[in-house]
């Protein structure tokens, strides 16, 4: 009796038997998709090795790439403010331009500070235990990353013109100009990207900045976040802006006779860009200070 029973409890799969026929189909559609997204993912790589990461059309496809995505961030800041700040509906036009404008330019910062950071500190592209000169090395990565910074660069000098001087005076001018120059340079030529690296790294200060302009515009100047924010714009301007730069400047005269080798221009850029944003960034670090010591005796 217990036998019986179990002989007909069990099932057995005939070649006929719809279960065994949606298990062959099943197989059939997995590998299928398996096989489909295996070769949508080769023809993603052909793609961009053949056109993005190819090296006569890198300079084209970056710059062309990082002016696409700061619109894209541009119009992506404004669609997310409208549905989730309830301060952006009161700002005006020129107000919300720049809302989205520091919007964009944070991204920015965010992908050209990690990357630089990445390229200068750990990546072997530019260490020292590798035979060669430095400030002739360079990738098809390193390339396209400073065409996208190119991109942004050429986006945001023509808002600053644009809707000039709502966006920054003749000092944004010509921090962006400079700056453009010598990464586009550095992009075409493959020259002295190290030094370009590390100057880009100063990046990492803009975030702050912005939301320093975003909380003063949401009135919020005297929250303890804004607070913090100067604190943290403070430590991260000392490091990025001033020590990191004396840095960069001593790394140069160790590498001195490996700089001299550049082209003319590349050189003076080597020394010219760096010095005029030094400059600069200590002049902005004193209203810097300034700004903070007013913001903690006001605390007080």
């Amino acid at each position: 009796m217990g036998k019986d029973s179990t002989r007909k409890g069990r099932r057995h799969k005939q070649p006929g038997d719809p279960y065994v026929t949606n298990y062959f189909i099943m197989r059939t559609v997995s590998k299928g998709t398996v096989m489909n997204m295996e070769a949508y993912r080769n023809q993603a790589e052909v793609l961009v090795k053949s056109y993005l990461l190819a090296d006569p059309l890198i300079p084209v496809t970056s710059v062309l790439g990082g002016i696409l995505a700061c619109k894209m961030v541009y119009d992506l800041t404004q669609l997310v403010s409208m549905f989730y700040f309830r301060t952006y509906a009161s700002l005006t036009k020129i107000q919300r331009s720049e809302w989205n404008n520091r919007g964009m330019s944070t991204v920015h910062a965010i992908f050209i500070t990690t990357m630089s950071l990445y390229f200068v500190f750990w990546s072997d592209l530019f260490s020292d235990r590798i035979a060669g000169p430095v400030t002739f090395r360079h990738s098809p990565l390193s390339t396209f990353t400073l065409g996208v910074s190119v991109g942004y660069f050429l986006s945001d000098l023509a808002m600053i013109f644009w809707l000039y001087p709502s966006l920054g005076g003749m000092e944004y001018v010509i921090h962006h100009s400079l700056s453009g120059i010598a990464v586009a340079y550095s992009m075409a030529s493959g020259e002295g990207q190290l030094y370009t690296y590390m100057v880009l790294i100063s990046e990492i200060t803009t975030p702050e900045i912005n939301m320093r302009w975003f909380l003063d515009t949401a009135g919020m100047k005297k929250s303890i976040p804004y607070l913090i924010n100067g604190v943290v714009i403070f430590i991260a301007w000392l490091v990025a802006r001033v020590l990191l730069f004396v840095y960069l400047f001593y790394h140069v005269y160790l590498h001195y006779h490996q700089v001299i080798e550049m082209h003319i221009f590349g050189y003076l850029l080597v020394f010219l860009v760096p010095a005029v944003l030094a400059i600069m960034n200590l002049m902005w670090f004193g209203k810097i200070i300034k700004g903070l010591m007013k913001t903690l005796a006001k605390k007080r």
